[in-house]
């Protein structure tokens, strides 16, 4: 089994697909009138007596062609009923989609464009994603009381949003790639591509690259508030405030960071859902940095006390 992978209108759309090697399994489409009853039966399930009556044909023409078809396994019957004091065999595809397949040439890894995906945002996510793999581990903060000022990670479901983000484009990978902070903490090493979710206090990573960022969050004191841009020289202290940042990494110059962090829990959601739901306006003055941010904030518009917009603020 295969599957065919087609674009509409920007979008792209997969069909299961019977894949053969061998040109004689698919000779009964060698045929115009096969093909349409090919095209009826793909509609919805029907018997003989209907088709030859949708093709103006003579039923037992239609029996002949049903045959073949189905010697070919190209149809089969999906159900049996009742009609006209006959039990009828209604027949329906056996996919909906057959493709033949030469038997040199070389296979490639797939890359599987994401559904609007621009070359600025392909730009952007890599090399978190290269060649349609998922190529960096992403990094939440852990539930449980950690660091210096034992908190609790409450924003680490927002990298569910973040993982259907770039999901439209990666296959599953192999290996589980999500952590949690403590445990990259504690290889003492962050030499790899990381995506991590939450601000230097639910998130070990985030304080600990803080200093490397465009945007950095004022962390000499407890409890920490406030994000300095080195760009305006503004400071950003309400709680709904967040980052989006893409930098080299520090440990390793041939690896990056993408962080997603706020002041506080909105502040992260915020940025979450600013580079997920409105892409092409965050990226807008994205020119492929290597080091680059945006400050957003996250607002509140239908009322319910839940961010669900965003404004760029720089």
């Amino acid at each position: 089994m295969a599957q065919l992978i087609k674009e509409i209108n920007g979008k792209f759309f997969s069909k299961d697909t019977i894949l053969v090697d061998e040109p004689e399994k698919l000779k009964g489409l060698l045929n115009n009138v096969r093909w349409e009853i090919l095209k009826l039966l793909a509609e919805r399930p029907r018997y003989p007596a209907d088709i030859a009556k949708h093709l103006h044909l003579h039923e037992q023409k239609v029996y002949y062609h049903i045959k073949q078809l189905e010697a070919n396994g190209l149809i089969e019957v999906k159900s049996k009923k009742e009609h006209g004091g006959t039990l009828a065999k209604y027949y329906t595809v056996t996919n909906h989609a057959f493709a033949l397949e030469l038997p040199s040439g070389d296979m490639k890894l797939a890359d599987f464009p994401m559904r609007n995906e621009s070359e600025k945002l392909k730009s952007f996510l890599y090399p978190f994603i290269n060649n349609g793999q998922l190529n960096a581990n992403i990094v939440v903060g852990s539930p449980d009381p950690h660091g210096p000022h034992q908190v609790r990670a409450r924003d680490g479901h927002y990298a569910i949003d973040v993982a259907l983000f770039l999901g439209q484009t990666v296959s599953m990978p192999e290996k589980f790639t999500t952590a949690l902070d403590i445990d990259i903490k504690s290889k003492e090493s962050i030499d790899t591509n990381l995506i991590i979710v939450g601000g230097p206090l639910t998130n070990l990573i985030t304080s600990d690259i803080n200093n490397y960022l465009p945007v950095k969050f004022k962390i000499d004191s407890f409890p920490f508030r406030g994000i300095l841009s080195q760009k305006t020289g503004k400071t950003y202290d309400e709680d709904n405030i967040g980052i989006i940042a893409k930098i080299v990494n520090p440990q390793n110059t041939t690896k990056s960071i993408l962080i997603f962090a706020g002041n506080r829990t909105n502040g992260t959601k915020g940025a979450v859902l600013a580079l997920t739901r409105f892409t092409e306006t965050i990226l807008e003055k994205y020119n492929g940095e290597d080091n680059w941010a945006c400050v957003i904030e996250g607002l509140d518009i239908d009322g319910d006390g839940k961010v669900d917009s965003i404004k760029i603020l720089e």
